[in-house]
C-alpha cells in the first residue's frame, strides 16, 4: 500500500465526517433541514421530528460512506471499484429513504 492510497482514504473519511456534521446540524435546527440542492422544503408538519429523522439519515450516511472507503486500505484498483458502486447503490438507497418514507411521513397534507 502507497501513501497515495492512505492520503486518499482520510480524504474520504473526511467526506463521511463532512455528512455526519451535516447530520448533526439537523438535530439542531429549529427550521426544516433541507434535502435536495437548491430547493425549497416541502411545508413539514412536525418540524423536530423531521429533523430527527433527517440527521439520523445524514448520520447514516456518513458512517456508510467511511465504511465504503475501507477496500482503499487494502491498495488494490480493483477493490476501489466495490468503494464506488457501494456509494452510487448508498446514494440512491438514501434518496428513496427520504422520498418514500421521511417526506411522505413529516409533510403536511
Amino acid at each position: 500500500m502507497t501513501t497515495g492510497w492512505v492520503i486518499g482514504f482520510i480524504l474520504w473519511l473526511a467526506a463521511g465526517a463532512l455528512f455526519i456534521g451535516i447530520g448533526l446540524k439537523c438535530f439542531k435546527s429549529k427550521e426544516p433541514s433541507g434535502f435536495w440542492a437548491n430547493a425549497e422544503t416541502a411545508p413539514i408538519e412536525d418540524i423536530p421530528s423531521y429533523n430527527r429523522a433527517m440527521g439520523k439519515l445524514w448520520c447514516a450516511y456518513g458512517v456508510g460512506l467511511m465504511i465504503l472507503g475501507l477496500p482503499m486500505l487494502v491498495g488494490n484498483r480493483v477493490w476501489i471499484l466495490v468503494s464506488c458502486v457501494g456509494v452510487m447503490l448508498e446514494t440512491i438507497l438514501i434518496m428513496m429513504i427520504y422520498v418514500l418514507k421521511i417526506e411522505g411521513k413529516y409533510r403536511k397534507k
